[in-house]
């Protein structure tokens, strides 16, 4: 017969054994169930965000043809709330934004203001041409 101190050590073995195959395979589902292809990995626009939404909802909740068309309509007349206060606020924004730039410029070098520069010219073109820009 088994001694205690075996029977516990057994014990905390098969533990953490099953523990290890339940992460295991928890893990492999996880990372298997959408597989990585360039188009999954890319960031998706707004248009494709509002797709994958009211699909997951007709889906999950079944909706009817005529709820769909309310959420449909529900979410455009909420993109346009959410466009206005965007738009009222956006000289605010721009505000920040231009008070921490000189913030941060004040701490620089010229060499460094000028790389500074620079670096916010290279970002602001990628969000233009991300379409995140809306100047």
């Amino acid at each position: 017969m088994k001694s205690g101190s075996q029977l516990t050590a057994a014990l905390y073995l098969g533990l953490t054994f099953v523990a290890g195959a339940a992460i295991g395979v928890s893990g492999t589902y996880y990372t298997m169930r959408a597989p990585a292809t360039e188009a999954s990995t890319r960031r998706l626009n707004s248009v494709q965000l509002r797709q994958a939404y009211l699909a997951e909802m007709r889906d999950r909740l079944k909706l009817s043809p005529e709820q769909e068309k309310h959420v449909t309509e529900i979410l455009d007349q909420t993109r346009e709330l959410f466009r206005q206060v965007t738009d009222k606020h956006r000289p605010e924004f721009r505000a920040i934004q231009d008070h921490q730039s000189e913030l941060i410029r004040a701490l620089l070098d010229p060499k460094q203001q000028a790389e500074y520069e620079k670096l916010r010219s290279e970002r602001l073109e990628r969000a233009r041409q991300k379409g995140t820009d809306r100047d």
